[in-house]
């Protein structure tokens, strides 16, 4: 490590320029010749059956080509029919040569409804007497399998409330005879709202049927091969007669796994057509998949000593009109952080009448550590404890169980923990009237999926990686350092080719840390075997063994001769010449990675708060994250502090707020609040690096863990600055001001 040359510098991102001048192609800004441009036509009602869908009027606008429902659609699912589950679940939709044509049209779309109950509440969902939200198939994709989580052996047997899909239990020891043992016990019910992902670029997708019947699709995504997948088995096509192309995307933190692909592919295919879906922010909040809303019913016990003995949580996610909320991660995550010897914990998901539930930077994990972190700070508190040395005491190490049974592999929560301790920011801290300071663990079990990866030496020396992977958050970066750092160049010599599910080679979807981790040891090793593939023919030019041979700076030299040298692209135009006798330099690295390398982080803020105005204001704020290896650095800070901004959101702002018949009402942003840069106070970052066993260099992923303590480390800091227990979020003015009132 003492020796890397460009891993661990700060890099400029390749595409960086484009973003910020404007020209990088988004899905809005495609053209196909003869496209027709889509309208979704929504429902307003949460529960209603669909009496009669009348589109006369719609057919007769102007410009119109067509409305389509589901019955006009072969492929089921696309779109509601018979009964709508949430209010902005689409009934149909309507295809004009323009999106202000196909606007107009859709509002003269008449659906006759007949309204049903429509239950809201996951409290009510579960009540024996509860009639069913929606029937369900057999079997479902797990938010815990999409991003790596494996809870293998919490299913339960237990006879599950209606509407229940998903129940999991972990327990161990007697829980009951510690919480009455305990010397303290915190009881507490933790509630969070459901919020919105908050992405600057609305979903999107086009469609368009080739000559030969195969399907194009261009879509804003996390994933081409996921989307691809989704399209696939929605089509009930085979997956090779359909290329996914990825554009780039504006933003998606989990909600662009795929969604209106499939509806996109299936009326293009109808119509002969290419079609483009491109929402506005109005249809986007509406047919979100948002983080679920949760609430955790949490019993903590402890010893006067300082030793935690007992742990019961109860964990509800309300899942929305479709299974797959984290339960199972937030489960783990809760009682496996520390080391407790009595843990009952039960973690269900609940459908109810909203929409369908998805993936926000670590599901599962900010629900779970807001709980955890807020009732073991409460606890510190009652006896008289450091936090952080609190924390200490029971912070699980490798190779400790998670509640699940399985041991932790290589961690870094203890090295994190340690490195606060010692950080002058907080040592040194200092509060004066109505100010204090919070601290809380956050930490993401870290994703796994196979990778591939391409690379290939040209004529001029440059170096080009072929990857299937989607450049989210600056990963172009990553892979040139590790290609650059393998192969002995400069990062400018280094070309990363995000290819479509055509061209390039598989890789997983952006989401659950893994990108770097997965894909950039497919770089890797493929950047290794091309370097092997260039020293075997340099050792035929200059007639060495490659043991004899080594890379510097570009160039391959007999080692300890450094005046017979020849630059890499003298030796790759051997390999690319008319009559040459050498094979080109072409290689591949090829990863399935079984052992998953756990990120934890821990966030310090001093807050103000206003007792006349129950204002919240983050006055500073200080983030420690082991990172395994920062590959580069400016992008892992980037990382960092976007995921405290979101975590002061989430905080202090953002709720998607529902009527009691299930209509959200706050479908702007203008009525949505997001935070702006004048909530986010001055960041220390600090990184601590815990090189994985794995990963490229010793990296892990860094995505979820910034996102996940701020609303546990916010709530522990007004706690210490208002002297009130504030137990759910977002933590508005209102809430404080009634919290105060009740001394």
């Amino acid at each position: 490590m003492d020796e890397l040359k460009v891993v661990g510098q700060p890099l400029l991102r390749p595409e960086g320029q484009d973003k910020l001048s404007g020209k990088a192609r988004y899905v809005a800004d495609l053209s196909l010749p003869d496209m027709l441009f889509a309208r979704l036509v929504t429902s307003p009602y949460a529960h209603a059956r669909i009496r009669s869908i009348r589109t006369a009027a719609a057919q007769r606008h102007r410009g119109v080509f067509g409305v389509f429902t589901a019955e006009e659609l072969s492929v089921r699912g696309l779109l509601a029919q018979d009964e709508v589950f949430y209010a902005g679940e689409p009934v149909a939709v309507v295809l004009a040569e323009s999106e202000a044509i196909a606007e107009d049209a859709a509002d003269q779309v008449l659906v006759d409804y007949e309204p049903l109950p429509a239950i809201v509440d996951p409290i009510a969902a579960m009540r024996p007497d509860a009639p069913i939200v929606r029937p369900l198939n057999e079997g479902h994709e797990d938010e815990a399998a999409i991003h790596g989580a494996d809870v293998e052996g919490g299913q339960s047997g237990e006879r599950k409330p209606p509407n229940v899909p998903t129940l999991l239990h972990f327990c161990n020891g007697d829980v009951q005879h510690a919480l009455a043992a305990a010397d303290v016990v915190v009881r507490r019910t933790y509630r969070l709202a459901s919020v919105y992902q908050g992405y600057l670029e609305t979903r999107g997708c086009l469609a368009k049927v080739e000559q030969d019947g195969r399907l194009t699709v261009y879509s804003s995504t996390q994933g081409a091969f996921a989307t691809r997948s989704v399209i696939a088995q929605t089509l009930q096509m085979p997956d090779h007669l359909i290329r996914v192309v990825p554009m780039t995307v504006g933003g998606a933190f989990g909600a662009k796994f795929g969604s209106f692909e499939p509806l996109a592919a299936a009326l293009a295919q109808l119509i002969h057509r290419p079609v483009r879906i491109v929402l506005d922010r109005i249809q986007d909040f509406l047919t979100s998949t948002p983080a679920p809303a949760a609430q955790i019913e949490l019993q903590l016990g402890a010893r006067k000593d300082g030793r935690l003995t007992a742990l019961s949580a109860r964990l509800l996610f309300d899942t929305g009109a479709q299974p797959g909320a984290p339960a199972g991660i937030a489960a783990i995550l809760l009682g496996g952080t520390y080391q407790i010897p009595n843990f009952d914990l039960i973690a269900m998901e609940v459908l109810t009448h909203k929409n369908p539930s998805g993936a926000y930077r670590g599901p599962g994990a900010p629900q779970a550590f807001f709980a955890l972190e807020s009732a073991v700070d409460e606890v510190a508190r009652e006896l008289r404890i450091d936090p952080i040395a609190f924390r200490l005491q029971h912070a699980s190490q490798s190779g400790d169980p998670r509640p699940d049974g399985k041991p932790w592999p290589k961690i870094g929560l203890v090295d994190v923990l340690q490195a606060a301790q010692q950080d002058p920011h907080w040592r040194d801290r200092q509060a004066g009237q109505d100010e204090g300071w919070g601290v809380a663990v956050g930490g993401w079990v870290g994703g796994l999926e196979p990778a591939a990866a391409g690379c290939r030496i040209d004529p001029d020396g440059h170096v080009t990686v072929t990857v299937g992977a989607t450049d989210l958050t600056g990963t172009a970066t990553a892979f040139q350092a590790i290609a650059a750092e393998t192969l002995g160049l400069s990062p400018q010599q280094v070309h990363i080719a995000f290819g479509d599910t055509e061209h390039a080679p598989y890789a997983g979807a952006a989401g659950g840390s893994k990108t770097t981790y997965t894909v950039g040891l497919a770089v890797q090793q493929a950047a290794q075997a091309a370097r092997s593939q260039l020293l075997e023919v340099a050792a035929q030019l200059f007639e060495a063994a490659p043991e004899d041979l080594e890379l510097r700076n570009g160039a391959v030299q007999i080692r300890g001769v450094p005046s017979k040298r020849m630059s890499i692209a003298e030796i790759a135009v051997q390999t690319m010449r008319f009559g040459g006798k050498y094979a080109p330099i072409f290689a591949y690295g090829r990863t399935a990675i079984r052992e998953p390398s756990p990120a934890f982080g821990i966030h310090a803020v001093k807050v103000a708060v206003n007792r006349r105005t129950g204002a919240i204001r983050p006055r500073g704020y200080l983030a420690i994250q082991d990172v395994g290896k920062a590959i580069n650095p400016a992008e892992v800070r980037g990382q960092i502090m976007g995921g405290i901004a979101q975590g002061i959101g989430r905080a202090l702002h953002e709720a998607l707020l529902f009527d009691e018949h299930g209509t959200l009402i706050n479908s702007t942003l203008a009525d949505y609040a997001l935070p702006t840069v004048s909530d986010v106070p001055p960041i220390t970052i600090s990184l601590v690096e815990i090189a994985s066993n794995v990963g490229p260099f010793g990296a892990k992923g860094v995505g979820e863990p910034p996102a996940i303590p701020g609303a546990a480390a916010l709530a522990n800091a007004v706690a210490d600055a208002a002297g009130v227990r504030l137990t759910s979020v977002p933590m508005r003015p209102q809430d404080l001001l009634a919290a105060l009132d009740l001394l």
